[in-house]
Formats: C-alpha cells, structure tokens, sequence
C-alpha cells in the first residue's frame, strides 16, 4: 500500500470500489475519468490522453502518442459497466478531460491526482492513487483466470515480467494452487 507517496498502489476491493464510486467522486466527469482506468486497466495518463472521436464503436482507443513508450496503439471494448459512466458524462467535442477554462488544455496529472485523493479522504480510505485501478484491474481479470497474455494486450505492457509486477497472490489463490496437487 502507498504510503507518503512511496509503495506500490492500493489494489481496491468490490465494496471500496463501490464507496469511492458512489460517494467519494462527487460529478460525471471525475466517475468517468476512474472508470476508464478501472474498466481498460490504463494508466492516468493515457485516460487523460482521450479525445471524445478516440470512442467508435463500442471501443476506446489509446494511441500510441499517448502511451507510455509511445510504441503501439491499443483498442479495448467498452464494457456496459463503462458505458453508463461515459454516457454520464458526456463532454463536448475534444479533450475528454478538458482542464480549467484558459488554463490547460485539458485536465492535468496533477489535478487527476488532487481529486482522487480529495474523493479517498472523504471516503476514508488510505493508500488509494490514480495507480490504484489499473492495479485493481490487472488483478481482478488474472484472479478471474484471465491468461497473462490477454492481459498483456489490454494493459499494454511490453513484456510479461512489468505485467506480472502488478499481479499479487491472495491466501485463496495458494490454496487453491496446491489443492490440485495430488494423484
């Protein structure tokens, strides 16, 4: 768990997940923002990256200028659970994110960071940072057996050592390993 800063990101349980959706992000545009991250496993970035025409289809798509590396552009479906957050949203033509009125572009890794953490704190959950979801992500789908490769391809991880970093193991997932060993 982050602490001060330094460690790895909180990976967030159903009901946490849940508080900081419901009653911790407080408009569309901030639950929007989160829930990509969550439901495509990206980085802050690459969510903050999005132009509304990068949403075709049934798919958002992360190009490769906005990527880390910027070595590939990647497409992920849009899952019901996502589309209700974007359709709430529903920002004008251009930056999905735009920022301040004059200020910036579009909204900032810094100002991402300030309202997730402003959203944690009314919630009163510790640890919690834009690394969070795609931590959350990343373990929910191994946790459901997705294999790593797959994974891989949503992530954008260059190689299967980075993906596997974010990957922790649960007391249930030892038990379950070693419960199918035998003859």
């Amino acid at each position: 768990m982050k602490v001060a800063g330094n460690g790895q990101a909180k990976i967030l349980n159903s009901s946490e997940l849940r508080l900081l959706f419901d009653k911790g992000l407080t408009n569309p545009r901030d639950r929007a923002l989160f829930a990509i991250c969550l439901f495509t496993g990206c980085r802050v970035s690459e969510a903050l990256g999005l132009q509304t025409t990068d949403i075709k289809g049934g798919t958002l798509t992360f190009r490769k200028s906005t990527t880390k590396g910027k070595l590939k552009t990647r497409v992920v479906d849009i899952e019901p659970g996502l589309a209700e957050f974007l359709a709430a949203h529903n920002p004008k033509p251009g930056p999905m994110f735009p920022g301040k009125r004059g200020v910036t572009e579009r909204l900032t890794r810094y100002g991402a960071d300030k309202v997730l953490r402003e959203a944690a704190k009314r919630v009163g959950l510790e640890g919690v940072s834009t690394h969070s979801f795609r931590r959350t992500a990343l373990n929910q789908m191994s946790s459901a057996g997705i294999p790593l490769r797959h994974i891989q391809e949503i992530s954008g991880h260059n190689d299967l050592g980075s993906l596997q970093r974010y990957l922790e193991v649960s007391p249930e997932q030892r038990r379950k390993a070693v419960s199918v060993i035998g003859f």
